[in-house]
C-alpha cells in the first residue's frame, strides 16, 4: 500500500516537473527568439490592456453614475481618438523609412468590417455599463476569453484542446453564478427588464469582443504579414476611424450631439468633471485598443485573449475599490472560478511539445540535473 502511495507522488512530481522544464524552456526559447525591442514593446503593450482598458471601463461606468445618459456618446467617445494612432504612426514612416501599406480593396473592406464590428462592440457594451455595476460587468465580460478561444480556432485554426474546451465550461459556470446573484447588485433606479438586457448585451459584446481578436490576426496574416510594427498602428488607424464613421452617424440621427451641453450642465460635479470623463474616455480606450492590437501583432489571438481576460479580474476589483461596488458572496465565488478558468486555458494554450532536457530531467527526478541550471544561469 505504501509502495502503491509512494508511485502515486513521484508521478505527481513527475507531472510537475515536466510542466515546470517545459515552460521555462518554451519562455527561454521564446526569449533568444526575438530582439529586446520586441519584448520591450510586447511589456508596454499588456500595460495599455492591463491598466487601460480597465479604467476605460470604470470611466463608463463613472459617466452612467453621475447623471450621463447617452449610449451613442460614451460609444463616441471611444472611438472619436482615432488621430491618437495615426500622431504616432507618421513619423514611424519617417525614422524606420517604411511605407504605407498598399490599400487594395480586399484590405479596404476588412477595414470597413472591422470599423463596423468595433463600433457595434462599443455600443453594446455601452448598454451594459448603463445597467450594470462595473464589476459584475466585467465578470460578465470574461466570457470573451472563452470566445476568443473558439473563434480563434475557427477563423486562424489556434489550438483548442480539453484544457481550453474545459476554461470555457468553467468561465460559463462564472457567468451562470452571476445571473443566480442578479438581486445582490440591481440598482434602484434599474428595472428588471433593464438589468437582464445589461446582462444580455455584455455577453453579445464579449462574443463579439472574441470575434474582431481573431479576425484581426486574420487579416494580419491574410493581408498584412508581420513585417514590421508600423502595420498594428495602421490597422488601428483605419479600423478605429470607420468605427468613428460609423459611431458619428449613430449619434447625428439620435440627436445626441444637442443634448451634450444639457448633460454636462446636470452632471454630477460641474461640466469639467464632464469634460475630463470623456476626455479621459477618449485616451483610455485608444491606448488600450493600440495595446491590444500590439499583442495580436506581436504574439497571437492566444495571447490577447489571455491579458483581455486578465484584465476582467482588476477592472472587478478596482470597481469595488474606487466605485464601491457590491462584492456578494456568490460574486466573489464567480471571481474565483474565473480565475481558475483563466489558468485552465493558460496552460492549454501554453501545453506543448515537451523539451528532450526537461524529459531527461523529470526521468531522473532531481532539481539539479537537465534543463533547470540552464534556464535559472540565464
Amino acid at each position: 500500500m505504501a509502495e502503491e502511495v509512494m508511485t502515486e507522488t513521484e508521478s505527481s512530481n513527475f507531472s510537475l516537473l515536466e510542466w515546470i522544464c517545459k515552460v521555462k524552456n518554451m519562455a527561454l526559447e521564446a526569449y533568444k527568439s526575438k530582439p529586446i525591442s520586441h519584448w520591450i514593446l510586447l511589456l508596454l503593450s499588456s500595460l495599455g490592456m492591463l491598466v487601460a482598458f480597465p479604467a476605460s471601463s470604470l470611466l463608463s461606468r463613472v459617466y452612467f453614475a453621475n447623471g450621463g445618459t447617452s449610449k451613442w456618446i460614451i460609444s463616441w467617445a471611444a472611438v472619436v481618438g482615432w488621430p491618437i494612432p495615426a500622431l504616432i504612426l507618421f513619423p514611424t514612416y519617417i525614422f524606420n523609412k517604411t511605407r504605407p501599406t498598399p490599400l487594395n480593396l480586399c484590405l479596404f473592406l476588412s477595414y470597413v468590417f472591422l470599423g463596423f464590428l468595433s463600433a457595434a462592440d462599443n455600443l453594446m457594451y455601452a448598454y451594459a455599463y448603463a445597467y450594470l455595476p462595473a464589476s459584475t460587468a466585467a465578470l460578465l465580460a470574461s466570457s470573451s476569453l472563452a470566445f476568443s478561444a473558439l473563434f480563434g480556432f475557427w477563423i486562424v485554426n489556434n489550438k483548442l484542446n480539453a484544457s481550453v474546451i474545459n476554461s470555457i465550461m468553467i468561465i460559463t459556470a462564472a457567468m451562470t453564478i452571476i445571473a443566480l446573484d442578479s438581486d445582490s447588485d440591481r440598482y434602484p433606479y434599474v428595472t428588471n427588464s433593464q438589468y437582464i438586457w445589461g446582462f444580455v448585451w455584455d455577453i453579445l459584446g464579449s462574443a463579439l469582443h472574441g470575434l474582431i481578436f481573431a479576425l484581426s490576426e486574420w487579416v494580419f496574416i491574410k493581408f498584412l504579414g508581420r513585417r514590421s510594427f508600423h502595420v498594428v498602428l495602421e490597422q488601428q488607424v483605419m479600423v478605429s476611424f470607420f468605427a468613428f464613421v460609423f459611431t458619428t452617424i449613430g449619434v447625428i440621427v439620435n440627436n445626441d450631439f444637442r443634448g451634450m451641453a444639457a448633460e454636462a450642465k446636470t452632471f454630477k460635479g460641474d461640466e469639467t468633471a464632464y469634460n475630463l470623463v470623456i476626455i479621459w474616455s477618449v485616451i483610455t480606450f485608444q491606448l488600450g485598443v493600440l495595446g491590444a492590437t500590439a499583442i495580436l501583432f506581436l504574439a497571437s489571438t492566444v495571447m490577447a485573449g489571455v491579458f483581455n481576460a486578465v484584465r476582467v479580474p482588476i477592472t472587478a476589483i478596482a470597481a469595488v475599490i474606487f466605485m464601491n461596488d457590491p462584492m456578494s458572496g456568490f460574486k466573489i465565488l464567480s471571481l474565483v472560478i474565473t480565475f481558475w478558468g483563466f489558468a485552465s486555458y493558460i496552460y492549454g494554450t501554453s501545453n506543448g511539445t515537451l523539451p528532450k532536457q526537461c524529459v531527461f530531467a523529470a526521468a531522473v527526478r532531481t532539481m539539479n540535473s537537465g534543463c533547470f541550471p540552464t534556464v535559472l544561469g540565464r
